[in-house]
């Protein structure tokens, strides 16, 4: 799991979580304060081991994101293709994005990747090889 201890976003912000009922309520106000991807992992982290017991494995996580990212690709078919919504079906993007970005979450926590620093690395490889390449697409313009 990524160590969120050593998280310098956390060390900067938080100091030591509290235990028990206090974590509880300090859990509570991290879900109003404004989330990083390193805050996004230590939230649940910490959701994890007040609330779950234990992550799932990481086997299952991926099942449960392939699982969610079916859920996304539902509504999105019915929202901007050419399917219809079932009679109650759920219409929340919003929520199945988020489950797809807590499951990943997760994902990250168990294979200690720090999201936040592999986003950079992502950015940055993406910006060198693709900087010019899109310009030139004629189905873009």
């Amino acid at each position: 799991m990524m160590d969120i201890e050593k998280d310098s976003e956390y060390t900067r912000n938080k100091g030591s979580l509290p235990t028990g009922e206090g974590r509880r309520g300090a859990l509570a106000e991290d879900w109003r304060a404004p989330l990083s991807l390193s805050s996004a992992q230590r939230l649940v982290d910490e959701w994890i081991k007040t609330y779950g017991v234990r992550y799932f494995s990481e086997l299952t996580n991926m099942a449960c994101l392939t699982e969610e990212v079916g859920e996304l690709a539902r509504i999105m078919a019915r929202t901007y293709g050419d399917q219809s919504f079932k009679k109650g079906e759920s219409h929340d993007l919003g929520d199945e994005m988020a489950d797809v970005l807590w499951v990943l979450l997760c994902l990250a926590n168990q294979t200690n990747v720090d999201l936040t620093e592999a986003f950079r690395k992502n950015l940055e490889k993406k910006t060198t090889r693709d900087k010019t390449r899109h310009h030139n697409n004629n189905k873009l313009k």
